[in-house]
């Protein structure tokens, strides 16, 4: 699933050098929507930001970074500790980068730190940040046009969700809290992301989760009994009532 997941990212993001004007048009509109709200404190953001060199190596670093391997490494907590949680969990994670990569490819948006003539400037790109993906070889393996919606923001969301499910003592609830908190600001601040591109964030995870919990969760059990009924075809009266039990679970 990683691979394909991979690569359908990767075609997507052979076409972007195609769509540049386009995706710069979307996130000036963006932009745009969001000043008429009053919601647009990205600008602000980014040039305090960059004002502050150590501070901005240490999110760039974050923003590069963390959504990498808080996410995987909860990924993996949960196949080794909780198979009941998993399951679920990673069905959701695989929906939302589908649904996020399908948005790319309908609405390809420029990041802020693209508008360069609105006064932004690229933070990741300037503090040389570790794992930069703006600058160097890096830089041509991603989609830089992919600010709409916010995987960033929905796979932080998301770990706040597997993490609030893990446990129930205080401080790891407050992580969960926390981590997306973070997030947000890194996304905005470093010029990477709109607050749009947030919500849409938070929004694609609400989508999958819904997707997960209505749909895959009731095709299941109809695989399991179709499974179970092959088998009771193929082999007549070696299917116990114990071992029909156990099929049924």
């Amino acid at each position: 699933m990683i691979v394909w997941l991979c690569w359908v990212y990767d075609a997507i993001t052979n076409f972007a050098p195609l769509r540049l004007h386009t995706a710069l048009g979307h996130g000036e509109g963006v932009l745009a929507v969001e000043r008429s709200l009053g919601i647009d404190p990205e600008l602000g953001l980014d040039r305090w930001l960059a004002g502050h060199h150590t501070l901005a190596l240490a999110v760039s670093d974050y923003y590069d970074n963390a959504h990498f391997l808080v996410t995987l490494g909860l990924l993996g907590w949960l196949w080794l500790r909780r198979a009941d949680l998993y399951r679920p969990l990673r069905n959701s994670l695989v929906l939302l980068n589908a649904i996020g990569f399908a948005v790319f490819w309908l609405y390809p948006v420029a990041p802020p730190r693209m508008l360069r003539a609105d006064g932004f400037s690229d933070v990741v790109a300037t503090t040389h940040a570790l794992g930069s993906w703006h600058t160097g070889a890096l830089a041509s393996a991603a989609n830089q046009l992919a600010a709409m919606p916010s995987l960033h923001m929905a796979w932080a969301a998301w770990c706040a969700v597997a993490l609030w499910r893990l446990s129930r003592s205080a401080w790891a609830r407050g992580a969960a809290i926390l981590y997306p908190c973070m997030t947000v600001f890194a996304v905005l601040a470093t010029g990477n992301h709109y607050v749009l591109d947030v919500f849409a964030g938070l929004a694609t995870l609400a989508a999958a989760m819904l997707i997960e919990s209505t749909v895959l969760r009731k095709i299941r059990p109809a695989r399991v009994a179709h499974v179970t009924n092959l088998l009771r075809s193929l082999i007549p009266g070696r299917l116990n009532p114990s071992s029909q039990a156990v099929h049924k679970r």
